[in-house]
C-alpha cells in the first residue's frame, strides 16, 4: 500500500464555481466511486480536483491499470442536458442540502433536482407502500399525506404506482417530492408521466442518478436510503413481507428513522410486511394523529448534520455501471494487511466496525486499505457499515 498516496488535508469545502461543480460532478461519476469513496477521496485530498489527478495512481497502486476518472466533457454534456431539461444541480455542504438527508452514512454528494425549491425546506415525512395496493390502502395514503401536508409536512415517496402515486397526487398542493430511480428527467413508470410532470410544476423530483438514466431494477435499493434519508420518519401503508418497501424500511432502521406502519388484515398479503414491522416495534398508524405525536417528539432532536457518516453505504447506487471488474488480486500482489482483511471477509456482509475490532488496528490504518481493495473491484460495500468480499460475474 503507498501510504503516501493518503495524506492529511484540512477539511472539503462545497462547491461554487462552475469548474468546482464539474469537478463533484465527474469525481462521483467515475468508476467505483461510490458516495463512501467519495467523502474518502474528498477527506484526503480537500477538493474534487486534486482527488481526480490522484485516483489514477491510487487506482495503479491496487493493481487497476490504466484507469480513467470520468472524463470532463462527458460531465459538461451531462450539466448542458440538465439546463435544457430545467434541472439543477444540489451539492453536499450547500445551505439547500437538507440536513437530515446529510445526517446519513455517505449521503449523495450530489442531486440533481426540478421543480420547486420549497418543499426541500420543510420538515419531510416519506409515506411509502405497495405498488398493488388495495382500494383501502390507496385511500389510507391520500388520507395520511392530505393530513400531513396541511400540517406543514411535505411528503417523500418514488413515484412508483399504488401507494406512491396517491401519496404524491394528495399532497401536489402542499409539497411533496419524488425521489427517482433513474435520470431526474426519466419518468418511470410511464403511466407517472402527467403525475410527474405535476410533481415538477408544483413540488420537487431529484435523482443522484445521471440525467437521461433509464432506472433498472439495481437503481432502486440505493435510490430508497434517500426517500428514508430526507424524512424525519418512513410511514409503510401496505407492503407484503419480502417487498422493496421493506428495503426502505430497513433503510429508515440503519439511518436512525422512525418506522410506522398501517395494520392490515392478517391473511392479505399487502399487510404482512406492515404487520410485521408493527410486531417488530414499529409504531401503529390508525390515522394522521398517530404520525403527529411521533413527529412533535421527533422534531425536539432534531438529527445530527455529520457530513460523511459512516463508510458503509451501498456502492451499487454508484452513477457509472461497472461494466468490468479486477477479481482478486494475485496472491504476490497483496499485501499482508491485504492479505488479512480478505481472509476475515466472505461473500456475507461484515460490520466494517467489527473487521476493524478483529485486526485490532485503527480506522485510519485499516480505511485507505478499503479504498484501495474496493478500487480493485474485491470488496463491496452494502447499506449499514456492511462490508464483503466481490462475487465474480456469472
Amino acid at each position: 500500500m503507498a501510504k503516501d498516496l493518503f495524506s492529511s488535508h484540512p477539511p472539503f469545502t462545497p462547491p461554487t464555481k462552475e469548474e468546482d461543480r464539474l469537478s463533484w460532478l465527474r469525481l462521483i461519476r467515475s468508476a467505483r466511486v461510490g458516495p463512501s469513496t467519495f467523502f474518502r477521496l474528498m477527506s484526503e485530498y480537500g477538493t474534487a480536483e486534486a482527488a481526480l489527478d490522484a485516483l489514477p495512481k491510487i487506482a495503479q497502486a491496487a493493481g487497476v491499470d490504466a484507469y480513467v476518472p470520468f472524463p470532463a466533457d462527458k460531465a459538461r454534456a451531462e450539466i448542458d442536458l440538465a439546463r435544457a431539461k430545467g434541472a439543477r444541480m444540489l451539492c453536499f455542504g450547500t445551505d439547500a442540502y437538507p440536513a437530515t438527508l446529510a445526517s446519513i452514512n455517505a449521503p449523495p454528494p450530489v442531486l440533481w433536482c426540478m421543480g420547486q425549491r420549497a418543499p426541500i425546506l420543510r420538515p419531510m415525512v416519506a409515506l411509502v407502500g405497495a405498488r398493488n395496493a388495495s382500494s383501502l390502502g390507496t385511500r389510507m395514503a391520500r388520507s395520511l399525506a392530505d393530513g400531513l401536508g396541511h400540517e406543514g409536512y411535505t411528503i417523500v415517496s418514488g413515484l412508483a404506482r399504488g401507494v406512491d402515486a396517491a401519496a404524491h397526487h394528495a399532497s401536489l398542493k402542499t409539497g411533496t417530492i419524488a425521489v427517482m430511480g433513474g435520470g431526474v428527467d426519466v419518468v418511470y413508470p410511464t403511466e407517472n408521466t402527467v403525475l410527474a410532470a405535476a410533481i415538477a410544476d408544483q413540488g420537487l423530483r431529484l435523482s443522484e442518478a445521471p440525467m437521461g438514466l433509464y432506472p433498472q431494477a439495481r437503481h432502486f435499493p440505493p435510490r430508497n436510503r434517500i426517500i428514508s434519508g430526507l424524512a424525519l420518519a418512513v410511514v409503510v401503508v401496505e407492503a407484503a413481507e419480502k417487498s422493496g418497501t421493506l428495503i426502505t424500511a430497513r433503510d429508515a432502521l440503519d439511518q436512525g428513522r422512525e418506522i410506522m406502519a398501517v395494520p392490515g388484515h392478517p391473511v392479505d398479503g399487502r399487510a404482512g410486511g406492515c404487520n410485521g414491522l408493527i410486531r417488530d416495534g414499529a409504531t401503529l398508524v390508525r390515522h394522521v394523529d398517530d404520525i403527529l405525536e411521533v413527529l412533535q417528539r421527533l422534531q425536539d432532536t432534531p438529527p445530527k448534520v455529520t457530513g460523511k457518516g459512516k463508510s458503509g453505504t451501498n456502492e451499487t447506487g454508484d452513477s457509472t455501471p461497472r461494466t468490468s471488474r479486477t477479481h482478486a488480486a494475485e496472491p504476490g500482489n497483496a499485501t499482508p494487511l491485504d492479505a488479512r482483511i480478505l481472509a476475515l471477509l466472505g461473500p456475507s456482509p461484515t460490520a466494517e466496525d467489527q473487521l476493524i475490532r478483529d485486526l485490532q488496528m485503527s480506522a485510519a490504518q485499516i480505511s485507505p486499505v478499503l479504498v484501495t481493495l474496493e478500487l480493485q473491484g474485491i470488496l463491496q460495500r452494502h447499506p449499514g457499515g456492511l462490508v464483503s468480499k466481490s462475487q465474480p460475474p456469472h
